[in-house]
């Protein structure tokens, strides 16, 4: 049973209990229906009472039963809201801690609802490219009025339920620390004979002049919705409350929201859902694993990286403290901390009393034995196994047992760095992306002696830094890395061949990544990637790369930071401004290897710029790098601005079909470098066997 069913007095109380959020899968909804049954039958009961175990009312709709048989199974929850609607005594919504999706539209098919403060109302289904499908875009505008309503569901943001009290969702908010069923039960012996019963489908929408309204909000969220098509669906569903009656709208909504589950943006949204819940689960370290308390934090180095790292544990409220070599180094780092935060709060994103309870929990040091006694150091220094091995020496001469050791590498061998210590099972890599402080990965590197408790420890770290935790095994450069050295090649081939880097990433920026590879190298620093290659010309000969960006960097042109990069930048903008001898140099270097240059598709550039991501991806699933494809997919959305809607590299080569790849990688294996195509093993055989990388 997913539902527990009790009388007291004349009051029968069904209580959802499906942990964690008591989601209404099929078991929940059929236990329901059951209780509302059985209290229907007892002539000793007078009036029913729904509420939530635990930590919830109910979250929603199971979404793991979307696009699966359970979901039209009946009790669907269309029919579980029918029974309560339509049910001859008063049904009260007992709310507490959480209400959201189907929760709040079975909650809006009862006649009343009585709330605790502090809980969280929402139907935040476009999250996931969809609409309210149970009646909530017809119920809710009834309840709380059509714009409030509008601007709930096509955020799907949630509200504090007493910023509700003063509309009609609420028949009474209780007081804090009130019991909250002891006060609903109260509450449904009074109303226990009251009829007709109140039904929230019997109200009418007032809003006037609502054609100008809807037609201003139409405009405005086409404007912002970009490539999601739920937030305009949103907005035409709700709109129906007003136009249709309610049959009709509720006819409506289902119509439009069984398209929306079908479109490819909704699919790609709800993977990456699952695809960041399942990302912290590593199937040899049990979910019990013990955790080390990590209460102080120290960082290695206090440039533009260690700043930002620094940053991510002040936030969480976990004091740090910074280390540097030379005393100029260290008050500049903390300088531009503490600039940071002073022009966050400008911004009104950050009080006077946090920004002081912040600052205050950064300290500097230029000695080691002043971090001896962190729980937690990350270095973040520069990206050189001699310098890494210094640092790493240090550390385990001073640290205490039991300090777990980091590395920011991006790139290089963790073995080798825990390598430089007594204590191998206490090293992990922790690659924070640039900036650190704001951008939401973080590549777990499992090292082959890292202990389980260590692993399990970073990975609870990272949620409490509100980071994506995603685990990587060993190799040059990881997965997000190892995969974008080939996109980065493919991007250089491009500019050899006849694209210029405006061309490139205005066609990839077009398909949905946040900014293309040279804007991108821009940002990074181009310096850091020439480095890199100088490494990989001793290390890995027989790799060919475009010289075009080794020429660049010869230039001195390293990106924003110098102003000057694949594109100019001015002075306080940005915004990238093509560069006449960066082209003609491009132009030129195609001359000097003796390529005739073509021009090339925007079709062409989004592909080979993908399907390389793909199949480097696929070889790093073969070896066991990356756990699940899903994993590869949170690396590439949450630290290389994949597009949201196309679920992340692995998920769109699903999407395309496995075949579709191979055939355009054979056409590409046809030009110049052509080795670069060689299909992965794995893509091969998935494709021959018709399946996926997320089947």
């Amino acid at each position: 049973m997913s539902a527990d069913y009790v009388v007291n007095g004349s009051v029968a109380v069904i209580t959802l209990n499906n942990p964690p959020v008591n989601g209404l899968g099929l078991a929940t909804r059929t236990a329901a229906v059951e209780g509302l049954r059985k209290a229907q039958a007892d002539a000793a009961v007078k009036a029913i009472v729904i509420t939530g175990a635990g930590k919830a009312f109910s979250g929603g709709a199971d979404i793991k039963e979307f696009n699966s048989p359970k979901a039209l199974t009946e009790p669907t929850l269309h029919t579980l809201i029918n029974v309560v609607e339509n049910s001859a005594k008063p049904v009260v919504a007992a709310i507490h801690s959480v209400c959201m999706g189907g929760g709040l539209e079975l909650a809006l098919g009862c006649n009343y609802r009585v709330a605790l403060p502090g809980a969280q109302i929402a139907l935040p289904e476009v999250k996931l490219g969809l609409l309210p499908g149970a009646g909530g875009t017809q119920r809710l505008p009834r309840m709380i009025g059509l714009e409030k309503a509008i601007n709930m569901i096509v955020s799907g943001t949630p509200i504090l339920s007493e910023k509700l009290a003063d509309t009609a969702l609420f028949d009474e908010v209780f007081a804090t620390g009130s019991d909250l069923l002891a006060s609903a039960i109260a509450f449904a012996n009074n109303v226990a004979d009251v009829r007709p019963l109140p039904k929230v489908r019997d109200r009418k929408v007032h809003y006037p002049n609502h054609e100008a309204f809807l037609q201003f909000t139409r405009n405005t969220v086409k404007a912002m919705s970009g490539a999601f098509p739920a937030p305009i669906e949103c907005v035409e569903t709700v709109a129906a409350s007003v136009t249709h009656k309610f049959e009709d709208g509720i006819k409506f909504e289902r119509e439009r929201f069984l398209h929306l589950i079908q479109t490819p943006e909704s699919k790609a949204l709800r993977h990456a859902f699952f695809a960041e819940r399942v990302a912290s689960k590593v199937p040899d370290v049990p979910a019990d694993t013990p955790t080390r308390e990590i209460r102080q934090a120290a960082v290695i180095g206090a440039g533009t990286m260690g700043g930002g790292i620094a940053m991510n544990f002040v936030n969480a409220g976990i004091p740090v403290v910074l280390l540097e070599t030379k005393q100029e180094a260290l008050d500049k780092g903390i300088a531009t901390i503490r600039k940071n935060y002073e022009n966050t709060m400008k911004k009104g994103k950050l009080t006077q009393e946090k920004f002081d309870q912040r600052v205050g929990l950064i300290s500097g040091t230029l000695s080691y034995a002043d971090i001896a006694q962190a729980d937690i150091v990350v270095e973040a220094v520069f990206e050189d196994m001699g310098v890494k091995e210094t640092v790493f020496t240090q550390l385990d001469e001073v640290m205490k047992p039991g300090a777990i050791l980091a590395s920011n590498t991006s790139t290089l061998d963790v073995d080798q760095i825990a390598g430089f210590t007594r204590r191998p099972q206490d090293v992990i890599g922790t690659h924070f992306f640039s900036p650190a402080n704001v951008m939401k990965l973080l590549e777990i590197v499992r090292g082959k002696a890292t202990g389980k408790d260590v692993l399990a420890t970073t990975l609870a770290l990272s949620k409490k830094l509100k980071k994506t935790g995603v685990v990587s095994g060993v190799c040059d450069g990881f997965i997000g890395n190892r995969m974008i050295e080939q996109y980065s090649r493919q991007a250089g081939f491009l500019l050899e061949e006849g694209c210029l880097p405006e061309q490139v990433d205005k066609a990839v920026e077009k398909f949905g990544f946040a900014m293309g590879p040279f804007r991108m190298g821009d940002l990074a620093g181009n310096d850091i990637g020439w480095y890199i290659r100088k490494r990989r010309y001793v290390e890995k000969p027989e790799i060919v790369y475009s010289k075009t960006a080794d020429l660049l960097c010869e230039m001195g042109r390293f990106g924003q930071k110098t102003g000057a990069g694949w594109y100019d930048y001015k002075a306080g903008d940005r915004k990238a401004y093509a560069n006449q001898a960066v082209n003609e140099m491009i132009v030129k270097h195609s001359a000097d290897i003796g390529v005739e240059r073509r021009k090339i598709s925007d079709q062409e550039i989004v592909e080979r710029l993908v399907y390389s991501l793909v199949n480097e991806g696929a070889r790093i699933l073969e070896e066991g790098i990356a756990m699940r494809a899903s994993d590869i997919d949170m690396v590439y959305l949450t630290g290389y601005g994949f597009p949201v809607y196309r679920g992340g590299p692995m998920f769109y080569a699903d999407t395309v079909g496995l075949f579709n790849v191979l055939i355009a990688m054979e056409k590409y294996a046809k030009g110049r470098h052509g080795d670069a195509w060689t299909p992965a093993p794995l893509l091969v055989k998935l494709a021959a066997e018709g399946k996926g990388f997320n089947s």
